[in-house]
């Protein structure tokens, strides 16, 4: 085995394990605030202000990435999450902590991420060897299918019988660990370089607005990553849990069944991807792995009926995504010059993700004041779409799944033969 990427090997298990302590400690705060207001709205919010101030300072944190030690700002940024959670272990010992304090550490959370993100992707195609750039993906997707997995599961029990104190004392532990590892273990090659440049930030962001300008097929790639993320965030983040268990007669165990069965999907396709299962044409990979989960994902979910369709829905929705994840970043690290990547990278994440909380706050919305009350109307309309998803409550959530089902596969069949999409596939071969 190639010795940068045993490496990454070492790199991605310490940094999962963090992955594994922070997500534990994402999930027993939105226990925690639920359990305080009992209110969705709120636990909608905290989402929100991780992803806004994410996606803001994400314009501009690229050109510090291409200019300054990869290696540092990892520590740096993991060190300012760390001292989040030290903060709100502090104010629980003390019987202080305030859902406001939630909010504030969730936008300081998401400004530290702006920066390790893109500082991770590129430290990523620094020790990867080109060609295995596709395996490394697939591991990175394993990895993060397996903490969506097991980290709800271990938050609740051990929220349930230790409490909150305990999962911060877990997630500063694994802190350490990664920390340790990354600092004494990982030896990133740098860009000497780039790093003598003097860019101001808002320079950085120009040029990296003008490459993808000049790049119109990577743009293009990155945009409709926007829209598929806003797409399946008006269903998946918000509305997938009140659905089932409004139309399972609140059955939480259907849920479990249908979140373990996404979860199966998602590390299934993390093999498949990581032991090099994944076409060569990069944008096959993408979109047609995109349109398959939209198309068995979304629209079996809405016309579904119990545990065993939803279930499989689940599966088929979760199992591309590591196929959609691979194409992508074989192209970003093949076309993309790495003195470039930081700021590619975070206006990347800054597109990409900003569709995230618009849908995330949308889909509520459109479920409980447009779909869930046409669907209880005696319309025309209405009475055809009965035939197909049925009636009573969780139908019109139903109704928004087929649309994004159907919306969702067209997207991608559109972009797949989109002419400068397809030129991609001449410049990769």
């Amino acid at each position: 085995m190639n010795q940068n990427f045993k490496k990454f090997i070492i790199f991605w298990l310490s940094q999962a394990v963090s992955q594994l302590g922070s997500a534990m400690t994402g999930f027993a705060l939105i226990l925690w605030v639920y359990s305080v207001r009992h209110s969705a709205m709120t636990v909608s919010l905290m989402t929100f202000c991780n992803y806004v101030p994410y996606v803001i300072v994400s314009l501009l944190a690229g050109t510090y990435v291409d200019t300054h030690n990869k290696k540092r700002i990892m520590l740096i940024s993991d060190s300012v999450a760390a001292g989040c959670s030290v903060f709100v272990f502090i104010m629980f010992m003390r019987n202080g902590l305030q859902i406001s304090h939630i909010y504030l550490i969730n936008c300081v959370i998401g400004f530290a991420n702006a920066f390790q993100s893109p500082a991770s992707g590129v430290a990523v195609g620094m020790i990867v060897p080109k060609d295995k750039i596709s395996n490394a993906s697939g591991m990175l997707s394993f990895s993060g299918s397996l903490i969506s997995i097991f980290a709800p599961v271990l938050a609740a029990s051990m929220f349930a019988f230790g409490g909150l104190k305990y999962i911060l004392a877990f997630d500063l532990a694994s802190f350490v660990f990664a920390f340790l590892i990354l600092l004494f273990v990982i030896k990133i090659p740098e860009n000497q370089e780039s790093e003598k440049k003097a860019f101001s930030m808002l320079e950085g962001c120009k040029e990296g607005y003008a490459f993808l300008l000049n790049n119109r097929g990577i743009m293009i790639v990155i945009l409709t990553m926007a829209a598929l993320n806003f797409f399946s965030r008006l269903t998946y983040e918000n509305i997938l849990s009140p659905m089932i268990l409004a139309r399972s007669g609140g059955d939480n165990f259907a849920l479990g069944l249908v979140n373990a069965a996404m979860g199966v999907g998602g590390v299934l396709g993390g093999i498949l991807v990581s032991a090099g299962k994944t076409p060569k044409d990069c944008v096959k990979a993408i979109y047609v792995s995109a349109g398959v989960s939209f198309l068995l994902g979304d629209l079996l979910m809405g016309v579904g009926r119990g545990p065993a369709v939803w279930s499989f829905a689940g599966f088929m929705a979760s199992l591309p995504i590591p196929f959609i994840n691979a194409g992508q970043n074989v192209i970003l690290y093949k076309l993309i010059p790495e003195q470039m990547q930081g700021r590619i990278f975070s206006l990347r994440n800054a597109i990409q993700f900003s569709t995230i909380p618009v849908g995330i706050l949308l889909g509520g919305f459109l479920a409980d004041y447009v779909f869930e009350p046409f669907m209880n109307k005696n319309s025309a309309f209405s009475q055809v779409l009965h035939m197909a998803v049925g009636k009573g409550e969780g139908a019109g959530m139903a109704v928004m799944f087929l649309c994004t089902g159907v919306l969702g596969s067209i997207f991608s069949l559109i972009f797949f033969r989109h002419k400068e999409v397809a030129a991609l596939k001449q410049v990769l071969q």
